[in-house]
């Protein structure tokens, strides 16, 4: 048994939403120093070190066939480059408390997708409900009529794209790895591992394009240091311990309970990014935001078993 199977499991799931929840916030103060393809790179590399020590000190195996890596770095480019990638540019042109709630779009976007990709599952009429009122709650945080009270309305599309592409990436991890059995810490491991030369590519392309080097300081100097620290704080901590304490809460409770999480990143995202960052959501965003998490509920809920009378 390890350590942390001795911590209960609700402060290990308490402190998954604050380290999540916080991660908006770590990328804006990246922001200051550092251009969004260098942190998304960063944390990725970070990240898979981080995991790839882990896995060595407990002698998990990662994956020896070539088919089993291939079919990761499907998942992986919809759970880490993409995703990463997409919440780091999104905050270039919206606050992190904005951004916190594009992330609250996933647990609808699995549902969604998991009904496009996925042959077993059936749209039932809360599934239904439920996407009609996230895609409605959408809507009301951008508030696209308005075009001074409402976030950037590309930049929040960004954002979302990052928190529908978690929905993607988990449900073609089921749909691909169905019968390949991946062992605890080695299936996030090999997601960092193959993440991490997408985001390579994509830094050296993006700095072709624009005509800078990827090692160059994108802001003032003097917040360099403290971009850096909250750059590894974000890789090591966010995403590689992260998963750690992720597992650990499956292990305990199951996936189900593991995946309520997601309802609670959002709250601290912009909890934090209003009391560290001064940032102000208004009346439509924070209505729009109640309604996506209660959406993300909905779809968590499972529905009751019917009774059958004993024979």
């Amino acid at each position: 048994m390890s350590a942390l199977g001795r911590v209960p499991w609700q402060a290990m799931w308490i402190a998954l939403a604050i380290i999540w929840g916080s991660s908006f916030l770590l990328m804006k103060l990246g922001l200051e120093a550092l251009h969004p393809m260098q942190i998304a790179t960063l944390r990725i590399g970070i990240a898979a070190i981080t995991l790839a020590l882990l896995a060595a000190a407990t002698r998990t195996r990662l994956p020896k066939d070539g088919r089993t890596w291939g079919l990761l770095a499907v998942c992986s480019f919809f759970l880490t480059a993409l995703p990463f990638t997409a919440f780091v540019v999104a905050e270039t042109r919206i606050s992190s408390a904005a951004a916190g709630l594009g992330n609250a779009i996933t647990p609808v976007a699995t549902v969604l997708f998991a009904l496009l990709l996925l042959p077993s599952d059936r749209l039932t009429p809360r599934k239904l409900v439920a996407v009609l009122l996230g895609l409605l709650g959408v809507v009301l945080i951008a508030q696209p009529w308005s075009s001074v009270a409402g976030p950037d309305v590309l930049g929040f599309g960004i954002a979302v794209l990052g928190g529908a592409s978690y929905g993607v990436g988990w449900t073609l991890n089921r749909r691909l790895l169905a019968h390949t059995e991946v062992p605890g810490i080695a299936h996030p491991t090999a997601l960092m591992i193959t993440g991490l030369p997408m985001a390579l590519v994509a830094l050296v392309t993006w700095s072709l394009i624009e005509g800078w080097s990827p090692v160059a300081v994108h802001g003032d100097l003097a917040s360099l240091p403290l971009a850096l620290l909250a750059v590894i704080a974000l890789g090591a901590i966010g995403t590689g311990v992260a998963y750690i304490l992720q597992f650990e809460v499956v292990r305990a409770v199951g996936p189900t309970v593991s995946a309520t999480v997601t309802y609670l990143i959002p709250v601290v995202a912009v909890t934090l990014g209003v009391l560290v960052l001064g940032e102000q959501l208004g009346l439509w965003q924070l209505l729009g935001a109640a309604i996506v998490i209660g959406a993300g509920i909905l779809v968590g809920q499972r529905p009751k078993a019917k009774l059958v009378a004993p024979a």
